[in-house]
């Protein structure tokens, strides 16, 4: 089971699941009812989907029939590259999915597991970790939902103690929908990585000015999708790639002309970052970077590139592609269906708007639908020498459009400012706070809150798990244990006082009852035959451990170590007071010196002020100090005195 679940083992790729909770009857019918579902689902996704441009692969969805303890289902993967969008778009996607088609329960993975979980780790429930979440997190009715583990008797008839396997998680589904929703603060963590789509789609696009041969400009007009694979062509180059490019067949350079083009931020930020000098052979000449026009010229011979290297892989194909979709006979249906999602948005049929909508649905048709059926579909290089051989344009009509080009986007996006990686980071770590009360922060900052943070963070006991910090927020969950009350209960009326006091035992007091526990029979048997003898004993121990610890300081107090401490400020007549305690009545002549050194050290202060320098030795840059302080919810001020007057 666990290798039919070992879902995306690829790099940078996600992949989801839809599953029915009650199957279809018929058994011999399940591929034609999921195929139907998926020309549904499809054509309900296509207003967002036709004119999405995809980093690496599409969103996809194919019938996958069922093997061993999983049940046939619609699966999917998608390779997001290096655009994280993608996958996040997705988890919209099937989000939206299974509140439009209630009837459906779907799960998203990654190479990285349940990525859901990761992003809301800050929320979820102790008892949830990677080796119980297994078949736990699924999408239904449009919430996150996660089956809990069983607490009571009768929660243990209903739900499975140990992981769930696929067909018990559609069960619970089925028969208590609604039960499993994910908390308010976990589903707000997710939530908030999805919030604003499908409008958000155009804040991640960037249009620029290229200056590119006019074939690329008839394609992208057809299919503006394409930029993609050929960013992903340029940006992925060999040397055997970059020998197609020394003379180009396909789109020689003086065809070139300006014109508009849209990419993601991600894939424009691929194009501008990589320094590439053509080879002069190709006839692709850059002017001086002074020169207004320079960015223009640069993007597009770097597109040049990639499309020239997409072409050079293939041979064109003789069917077009009206003409391939048009024999396949899931289209009539997929067409009307977008007629009735309103896809054409009022347009009539044969005007060139709706001519165009039409030639994007067919294009995302055949590689949304077809593809995952077929084989047999054109690669994108195959594609573009396809537009290419059934489009005829004239040049005139492109230096026509290049007086009406719009203006294209600001890319001040690409520079980030340390202020504004420190904001970014402050967002995502849900540390920010409003820019207003910065200087009032700064003038009256409280550094007893380091140390009392501090020693509540010192007072957990730690496992091989690690410590939990001492958070202060406000809106921090209370929960109730009923049976930690009870054992407290028990303590206080002293049904345990023989063994303990009210007080929890901490790590240290457990470290000492171990100790005691490991004493000889002999040593045993003395303490509890005469309690006064071991008054006597703790007296005498207490009184020769300060002793010792006196002459410690003394013999330390000297030595750069214990010049390194601060000490507790000394009252005035602590050493005349100290001298009358001394043998012999009186001080030695340095004595003075020695008692001054050894007064209390200061633990708070030189708490802070290790912390501080420590945090003032990184610069600004993430260490132990910023990192271990934020974690307990602290965010030191920046320090004042390396400020420029």
């Amino acid at each position: 089971m666990e290798k039919a679940l070992n879902f995306a083992v690829e790099e940078d790729a996600v992949k989801y699941q839809l599953f029915l909770t009650n199957e279809p009857d018929d058994p011999e019918h399940y591929e034609e009812v999921f195929q139907q579902y998926i020309e549904r689902i499809l054509a309900h996704l296509a207003p967002m989907l036709v004119s999405y441009i995809w980093q690496y692969q599409p969103f996809n969805l194919k019938y996958k029939p069922g093997k061993e303890d999983v049940p046939a289902h619609i699966d999917g993967l998608t390779k997001f590259g290096d655009n994280i969008e993608d996958e996040w778009f997705i988890v919209y996607l099937i989000k939206e999915i299974t509140k439009e088609f209630p009837e459906f329960v779907a799960r998203v993975d990654d190479n990285d597991g349940e990525f859901l979980l990761i992003e809301a780790a800050d929320f979820l429930p102790k008892w949830l970790n990677p080796e119980n979440s297994t078949n736990r997190v699924f999408f239904h009715h449009g919430e996150m939902c996660i089956i809990p583990l069983p607490k009571t008797s009768e929660e243990r008839m209903l739900l499975p103690a140990a992981s769930p396997t696929i067909p018990q998680a559609l069960k619970l589904f089925s028969n208590y929908s609604g039960h499993f929703v994910a908390s308010k603060p976990v589903r707000t963590a997710i939530y908030k990585r999805i919030n604003g789509y499908p409008e958000r789609i155009q804040a991640f696009l960037h249009r620029a000015r290229c200056y590119i041969p006019a074939g690329i400009a008839v394609v992208l007009k057809q299919r503006p999708t394409l930029v993609s694979a050929a960013v992903q062509a340029f940006y992925l180059r060999d040397p055997i790639d970059l020998k197609a490019c020394r003379v180009f067949k396909t789109f020689p350079p003086e065809t070139r002309v300006m014109t508009s083009v849209t990419l993601t931020r991600c894939l424009y930020a691929q194009l501008v970052q990589q320094t590439f000098v053509p080879d002069r052979r190709s006839g692709y000449s850059l002017p001086s970077r002074s020169h207004p026009q320079y960015k223009a010229y640069e993007l597009g011979m770097k597109l040049a590139h990639g499309f020239e290297i997409l072409c050079s892989k293939c041979k064109p194909i003789p069917h077009g592609s009206q003409e391939h979709i048009s024999k396949v006979p899931m289209w009539d249906n997929f067409l009307n269906s977008l007629k009735k999602n309103n896809y054409f948005k009022g347009e009539l049929e044969g005007s060139a708007q709706y001519q165009d909508r039409l030639h994007m649905a067919e294009n995302y048709f055949q590689q949304s639908v077809i593809n995952p059926q077929s084989s047999g579909v054109e690669s994108p290089g195959e594609e573009i020498l396809t537009i290419l051989k059934g489009t005829t344009f004239k040049m005139e009509d492109f230096q026509k459009e290049t007086d009406s080009l719009p203006p294209e986007d600001d890319d001040s996006w690409l520079e980030i400012s340390p202020d504004t990686l420190d904001q970014i980071l402050k967002d995502a770590s849900g540390t920010n706070k409003p820019v207003s009360t910065l200087n009032e922060e700064e003038q009256n900052y409280d550094l007893a809150e380091v140390t009392e943070s501090m020693k509540a963070f010192m007072s957990k006991v730690s496992t091989h798990e690690g410590a939990e910090f001492p958070w202060s927020s406000t809106d921090s969950h209370i929960t109730f244990d009923a049976d930690s009350f009870t054992a407290a209960i028990d303590k206080i009326l002293g049904a345990r006082s023989e063994e303990q006091s009210s007080e929890e035992l901490d790590s240290d007091d457990l470290e000492e009852e171990e100790e005691f526990e490991f004493l000889g029979s002999d040593e045993e048997s003395d303490l509890k035959d005469d309690s006064q003898g071991e008054t006597g004993l703790q007296n005498k121990t207490s009184g020769s451990l300060k002793a010792y610890m006196q002459e410690m300081d003394h013999e330390l107090a000297s030595t750069n170590i214990g010049k390194s401490f601060k000490n507790q400020p000394q009252m005035v007549g602590s050493a005349n007071a100290f001298s009358s305690e001394t043998p012999g009545g009186g001080l030695e002549e340095n004595s003075g010196a020695e008692d001054s050194d050894t007064t209390p050290v200061d633990v708070d202060m030189n708490l802070v002020t290790n912390l501080l320098e420590s945090y003032n030795a990184q610069a600004g840059l993430a260490g132990p100090a910023s990192n271990l302080l934020q974690s307990m919810g602290i965010q030191l001020p920046e320090n004042a005195d390396n400020k420029p007057h």
